[in-house]
């Protein structure tokens, strides 16, 4: 049974004033000494992906709706996200997109909002409490509030098997015990199994000790999945 407290850990390490690091130490630092997954290719994830009617879910600080090529001149952007300052702050970055802002926790019945066609999810469920399939509960509440043919993707630190150096598990063995994250059990194939049971034409690449996902939402009963090396 996830907790409150356990829902607080993750987010509550976001403020004001954390957040003007992050682009530094999460998408610099971090991805690049630890996890081993480029920020280029999470940037071009952003872009073979967003659509003009666009949902971000666990926003951080908006660096990658910042830097996306959007395929419009002015996308609708609805950004959702637990903690009122990574919404602040990324809001105030995309501001000439005038982002709508939700307050909302993803694992929780969420507001009669969308139909949305492109949804991002990038490292956010490493941070959400439980194991995959507590945390998988976000795609069931997100599924009705997507179009016929939507993109849902993303991308999460997981363990498992994938490579990871011994100064990267000891980064995430720490950040379990704080709760930043709760991914000690999260990994490629619990992940690969909730996207098949959700969503069609599901590609998953490992890129380090990241598992990059695209999903796509027919709206239909048929799933198909293919796992490859490219997303």
């Amino acid at each position: 049974m996830v907790t409150p407290a356990e829902i607080e850990a993750g987010q509550s390490i976001y403020s004001l004033r954390t957040l003007r690091w992050y682009d530094w130490f999460v998408l610099g630092l971090s991805n690049s000494v630890f996890w081993r997954c480029s920020t280029t290719d999470l940037r071009r994830l952003y872009d073979c992906n967003v659509t003009g009617r666009h949902l971000d879910v666990g926003v951080g600080t908006g660096y990658f709706l910042d830097h996306a090529r959007w395929p419009v001149a002015e996308p609708a952007i609805t950004l959702l996200d637990l903690n009122a300052d990574c919404l602040t702050f990324a809001a105030r970055r995309l501001e000439r997109y005038t982002p709508q802002t939700i307050i909302a926790n993803v694992v929780e019945p969420l507001p009669p909002i969308g139909p949305f066609s492109s949804v991002g999810l990038c490292y956010l469920l490493h941070c959400l409490p439980g194991n995959m399939a507590a945390k998988a509960i976000a795609f069931d509440l997100l599924r009705p509030l997507l179009s016929p043919n939507a993109r849902v993707f993303g991308a999460t630190i997981v363990q498992g098997d994938a490579p990871r150096s011994r100064a990267a598990q000891a980064v995430m063995d720490l950040y379990n015990r704080r709760g930043i994250f709760s991914n000690a059990d999260d990994t490629i194939d619990a992940l690969d199994l909730a996207l098949r049971q959700r969503f069609d034409e599901v590609n998953i690449e490992l890129k380090g000790a990241v598992a990059v996902f695209e999903g796509r939402f027919v709206g239909t009963d048929k799933r198909r999945i293919s796992k490859s090396g490219s997303v």
